[in-house]
């Protein structure tokens, strides 16, 4: 990470199913790599693999990843990549567990 970039927020938890989630976001200075002045990894991890994630990995830009898929994910602002990381949680717990409630 760049020495001007800091770490704006980072969250690990376990959930009721004993699966992990883990939120990094830092603010890096805009560059082709990072336009927005965004970096971050967002993922679920479940039996330790992948199950969801969201990162703009360098070289690479931003990807959404669902169990073995990826796709291009486009990002407006950090407000609607946590909700759109949520509520893709959500959605893979209910068709792993059946309605959450």
């Amino acid at each position: 990470m760049s020495p001007k970039a800091h770490l704006f927020r980072h969250e690990k938890y376990t959930d009721s199913f004993g699966n992990t989630a883990e939120i990094k976001i830092w603010i890096v200075p805009a560059s082709a790599h990072h336009p927005d002045g965004v970096k971050y990894s967002l993922v679920y991890v479940v039996d330790g693999a992948r199950a969801v994630g969201f990162d703009n990995e360098r070289g690479k830009g931003d990807y959404c990843h669902l169990n073995a898929q990826e796709t291009p994910y486009v990002f407006s602002t950090i407000g609607n990549l946590l909700k759109d990381f949520l509520q893709a949680i959500h959605e893979w717990k209910e068709k792993q567990y059946g309605h959450q409630g």
